[in-house]
């Protein structure tokens, strides 16, 4: 698919030393990685020793549209707002309002957790660092996809998510207890998480278009639609609004604005442009937050990409760590339908890049960065788009081998062993609450309850278990659903789980089990007497 590419230099030239640092190809290279991966608007910003030194457009902010990407275009930046809400906690220890190794339960009374012991231990420190024994994307269906519960909902149904694993004892990434962060913020503040951040990290550090509110994205002008493949096949999306998880990934940004917050973050607080007399937070909040706190497992990258072995790699306060030709990295990524962001902060040389898609394709998110980084740091030059390229058709191959393999074992002649008629009803589960399966013609349609896009058909796949074909074909998150009979013969659980192994980790449905509920019937009025 062609993309009409808008090459845009906005707000600065490139400084004479950087453009030395650079390749030739550099933009060249940009549009070819947008070509490969197939991304219609990609905005990039770097900056170095204080200043910034470029910030970019590339591309379109709509299919079919030629208005053009800018430095100023706004997309949602999704777990890179993580990185604010640790700022803000900071900005209350500073304060003597709270401590890091605090209790959340001295906070928030009310708040729980599956396990008693977790309950009481777990301090604001852990709230951000992935370790509460939670597993991978445990109760991201609260949330993710758009859902109707409310922030207090999300949080009280985490004493219903079992852990996966013994608290402390390894690194699981989790979003719903940065909603918890946010809570602790606003009880200790007096001020929403939202208020909190504009009011005190966008207004001083001058993020004059960053917002934290969907509605807000809505009307900004100046905005990139997201994109995903519905059925291989590209197309623009609906924007997602999170604001019942806002800490955890609702804030909208540009290279522009994103551009300050690197600059403040390499300075350790200082906020740009007020000659070091302005600070978010201290040089030791800085080094608390840049610190190691949960260990991460370093993974072997595949042969096109053993460059980018890591010696260590480790959490920090909303910060991911590791290390790239000797320098310590301080970064994150962000994902959300249509978007991909990804900060990457390189203390030792003052550099900072950022990269901003509205595109569901790491490629294009991740060439620009290590391109970059190998250009500050003298590294031979490396066809990044390639190394990429051959790393997701890899991903994507295995993937679908897998499936393919489920399909071959499949036992196409079996049946159910009920009527349809037999599985409609209500299900429960206890963390997410209710689905409900109708029967439609001679389909089985499963509905979501608190989550509007998650409207499937069923499809029987064998024996007594189906697949969801979502209708939003832009979820790419197809699920088996089976269900277990009772002695009876009648349905006593179901349960779920992702058809393909490259489905999003938020799409956690093997966290589920769901019980038939049985309705109760409406009272019968008597008469007064």
């Amino acid at each position: 698919m062609r993309h009409v590419l808008a090459l845009l230099l906005v707000v600065l030239p490139l400084s004479p030393a950087f453009a030395q640092s650079l390749p030739a190809d550099f933009d060249a290279t940009i549009e070819k990685a947008m070509k490969t991966f197939d991304v219609p608007g990609v905005a990039l910003a770097v900056v170095k020793d204080g200043k910034v030194v470029l910030a970019k457009g590339y591309g379109v902010r709509k299919l079919g549209d030629k208005t053009p990407v800018t430095a100023d275009t706004l997309f949602g930046i999704a777990s890179n707002s993580k990185a604010f809400t640790a700022a803000a906690l900071a900005m209350l220890v500073e304060e003597g309002k709270l401590q890091w190794d605090d209790r959340v339960v001295d906070h928030l009374p009310s708040f729980q957790m599956h396990d008693a012991y977790v309950t009481r231990e777990l301090t604001i420190r852990d709230l951000l660092v992935h370790r509460s024994g939670l597993g991978l994307g445990a109760g991201d269906l609260l949330y993710f996809p758009q859902s109707t519960f409310t922030e207090d909902e999300i949080v009280s149904k985490l004493r219903h998510i079992p852990p996966a694993t013994s608290f402390r004892s390894r690194y699981a990434y989790d979003n719903i207890l940065y909603l918890v962060a946010g809570k602790v913020i606003e009880k200790v503040s007096g001020r929403h998480w939202r208020d909190f951040v504009r009011e005190r990290i966008f207004v001083p550090v001058g993020m004059r278009d960053s917002s934290t509110l969907f509605k807000a994205l809505r009307v900004s002008g100046n905005v990139a639609t997201p994109h995903a493949k519905a059925d291989g096949v590209l197309k623009a999306i609906a924007p997602m609004g999170f604001e019942n998880n806002s800490p955890a990934a609702a804030i909208n940004s540009s290279v522009n604005d994103l551009s300050k917050w690197m600059l403040t973050q390499l300075a350790q607080g200082v906020i740009p442009g007020t000659d070091g007399k302005k600070r978010l937070f201290s040089e030791a909040q800085s080094k608390e937050m840049w610190a190691a706190q949960t260990v991460m497992t370093v993974t072997e990258p595949s042969k096109p990409l053993a460059a980018l072995r890591a010696n260590f790699a480790a959490y920090g306060l909303g910060w991911s760590l590791r290390d790239y030709r000797g320098y310590k990295l301080v970064g994150h990524g962000g994902a959300l339908p249509g978007y991909y962001s990804r900060v990457m902060l390189v203390p030792e040389l003052g550099l900072g890049i950022v990269v901003l898609t509205n595109q569901e394709e790491r490629g294009t998110l991740e060439v620009p960065v290590w391109t970059v980084l190998d250009a500050f740091m003298g590294a031979p030059a490396t066809d990044w788009v390639a190394a990429f390229k051959a790393d997701d058709d890899a991903k994507k191959a295995k993937a679908e081998e897998k499936v393919a393999g489920l399909q071959a074992g499949r036992k196409t002649e079996s049946k159910p062993s009920l009527p349809l008629d037999a599985y409609a009803g209500k299900f429960r589960d206890a963390w997410y609450g209710d689905v409900t399966f109708t029967r439609e013609a001679e389909k089985l349609m499963l509905r979501f309850s608190k989550t509007p896009s998650l409207v499937g058909e069923l499809e029987h796949w064998q024996y007594d278990t189906f697949v969801a074909r979502w209708k939003d074909r832009s979820l790419n998150a197809d699920a088996f659903v089976s269900f277990s009979l009772k002695p009876d013969g009648t349905v006593g659980e179901m349960r779920m789980q992702p058809v393909s192994p490259l489905t999003d980790f938020s799409f956690d449905f093997q966290d589920l089990l769901f019980t038939p509920v049985k309705e109760t019937p409406a009272a019968v009025a008597r008469p007064v007497h």
